[in-house]
């Protein structure tokens, strides 16, 4: 039975869908303060120790000789992958086209958890995968014409991919760990390999330690990585996957949003397509999802 009222979800998941949003443009303009690895790696590993510390009362619960491979794999996708590709693929591209591409991931990881868990394909999440390949096909136009770099597209698609196959390997190794405990160790583990890949190929007196820089730190890691993280399992625990699945689709149009009014970042035609492309395979995949949850409880 949900404990959770209704005004308190709302909140949640409006705080968890704002503040991954926000994340692209204000990693965006640490990039102008900070090489990409120590970005990465500082605010990934400083949201973990912090999530770390709130968890230790329950240390017991991280299980280390039998599951230190699984936060390993976890850290290489979710956080080596993920944030570190990502932090250095918005040097490229703008932080809403950039974001629009990596959400391309919950179609993907339809694709992946049917060839490796052999879950159910239908006729609506194939569709649902027509049309998000198509919208990425959309947005990538302007790479075609000279506009926008084609590293960046495949630094956004290998991040979307790899976040996939995370998301997909945490289903399948649910069972066995503690949900953020999980979060914590594979921000902890990867966040270490990311500064130290940074301080050893990219020079940390580069980083500029002014108030702007600063606030980047603190928004990546207390509110992205560990507040809405704990909001956001709090959900999961609640039963309120499929709410926070179905307002996948506005963390893009968010990041596009402020990218566009706050950075001046150009918003194109074909940009805009893709955009609603990616969102409806997004929409559809996920509506399907809530749909089943909702008979399950029933």
């Amino acid at each position: 039975m949900n404990t959770v009222s209704r005004p308190v979800t709302a909140i949640s998941i409006a705080f968890v869908v704002m503040i991954w949003g926000l994340c692209w443009p204000v990693y965006k303009v640490a990039l102008e303060y900070s090489p990409p690895l120590l970005y990465a790696g500082m605010r990934t590993l400083l949201g973990g120790l912090l999530l770390a510390l709130t968890l230790l009362p329950q240390w017991k619960k991280i299980q280390w000789k039998r599951n230190w491979y699984i936060y390993v794999i976890v850290a290489f996708f979710n956080t080596i992958i993920f944030n570190g590709v990502q932090t250095i693929g918005l040097q490229y591209l703008p932080s809403g086209l950039f974001s629009v591409i990596v959400y391309l991931q919950p179609v993907l990881v339809v694709l992946i958890a049917w060839m490796w868990l052999k879950e159910t394909l239908s006729v609506i999440k194939i569709v649902g995968l027509m049309i998000g390949f198509l919208g990425v096909v959309l947005v990538c136009l302007d790479g075609m014409n000279g506009n926008i770099s084609y590293i960046g597209i495949l630094l956004a698609l290998i991040t979307a991919i790899g976040w996939a196959f995370g998301v997909v390997y945490v289903k399948k190794t649910s069972t066995q760990v503690h949900g953020l405990w999980l979060v914590a160790m594979q921000s902890i583990i990867g966040g270490s390999f990311l500064t130290g890949s940074g301080m050893a190929v990219e020079n940390v007196s580069n980083i500029v330690w002014n108030r702007p820089y600063i606030l980047c730190i603190i928004f990546g890691s207390i509110f992205s990585m560990a507040l809405a993280t704990a909001v956001y399992f709090n959900l999961m625990s609640s039963g309120e996957a499929s709410k926070v699945g179905s307002f996948t689709f506005l963390v893009p149009l968010i990041a596009v949003g402020i990218g566009t009014i706050f950075l001046g970042e150009p918003f194109t035609t074909s940009l805009l397509e893709g955009m609603v492309l990616i969102l409806l395979s997004i929409y559809l995949i996920n509506r399907q999802s809530s749909t089943k949850a909702k008979k399950n409880v029933a």
